[in-house]
């Protein structure tokens, strides 16, 4: 990448990249399909908090997650998934990325298409629960909101370029402020560093259309991380998730745009370590307890 943005070219993204290590972890018989592990802290932590990006991010977009929470004792481990086409595709390899791991239960933060395949990996593993709790930002229950449902079938042939102008269009840069353009720079870069494969295969899980099933998640303790400027999704699709999860709790932020946990870091850390914070001295603890 040439002309690098302001936040790959900060001082906390050189030392999350120097300091964090990523693993390529294959967990598919063929050996084809490595996810993309970032994994930050105590490995005695068996309950971490797993962070899954939207369809344009990388695994590094938690850069100020991992760092974060990390340095608060917290195990952070964010995850990118290699091509999987579908939904169960998906969960199947998400499942042996945590067996892999050791990982009998997690805690999830998802974003966007990240929050919606946590969902669905909590509904498909509701028989021998894995996931503890759930972080939903901007994400959504139902992919028919989106207005390419029709078209999803054809993304596996269309060039890169098209798939990248459909992804474009949410990346609004005029009436924002200089964190949000700034976010928004590092997730272009992150989305140019995609390939043709990567990028359709996530917009067709993204598009195809599919729901989760809420009586089998909405059990759980689960936070809602919402901005109230603009982004990509509408008002009814957030009324939606509301109305799916009566319980949950939700953690307003004035802004952000579309990917606040970029933008609005420290305010989502925040939010983070509150929902984290109830599992403080249980088996689900994502931190390690430590005497203030």
């Amino acid at each position: 990448m040439s002309c690098s943005s302001e936040l790959s070219r900060s001082q906390e993204y050189l030392s999350f990249r120097s300091s964090v290590p990523l693993r390529k972890i294959v967990v598919d018989a063929d050996g084809t399909k490595g996810w993309k592990v970032y994994d930050s802290s105590p490995k005695t932590i068996k309950c971490p908090l797993v962070c899954l990006p939207p369809v344009s991010g990388t695994a590094d977009v938690f850069f100020k997650q991992v760092l974060g929470l990390a340095a608060k004792g917290y195990r952070i481990i964010s995850a990118e998934s290699p091509v999987y086409w579908n939904v169960k595709e998906w969960c199947d390899g998400f499942r042996k990325l945590l067996d892999y791991m050791e990982l009998d239960k997690v805690h999830i933060f998802g974003a966007s298409l990240g929050g919606f395949l946590a969902q669905k990996f909590t509904e498909v593993n509701a028989h021998c629960p894995r996931v503890v709790s759930l972080v939903l930002c901007n994400s959504f229950t139902d992919t028919s909101v989106f207005s390419y449902n029709d078209s999803a079938g054809v993304f596996w042939i269309l060039p890169s370029l098209v798939l990248k102008k459909m992804l474009m269009g949410n990346f609004v840069t005029d009436k924002v402020d200089g964190e949000i353009v700034e976010a928004i720079d590092f997730m272009v870069e992150r989305l140019e560093s995609l390939t043709q494969p990567e990028l359709a295969s996530r917009l067709t899980m993204n598009c195809v259309n599919c729901y989760v099933q809420p009586q089998k998640v909405c059990h759980l303790p689960i936070t809602i991380i919402d901005v109230f400027d603009e982004y990509a999704l509408s008002n009814s699709v957030r009324e939606e998730v509301y109305k799916c999860y009566p319980n949950a709790k939700l953690a307003h932020l004035k802004s952000g745009g579309n990917f606040p946990y970029l933008s609005r870091a420290a305010e989502v850390n925040l939010h983070l370590q509150i929902h984290l914070r109830q599992f403080e001295g249980t088996e689900y603890a994502a931190s390690e307890r430590r005497k203030s």
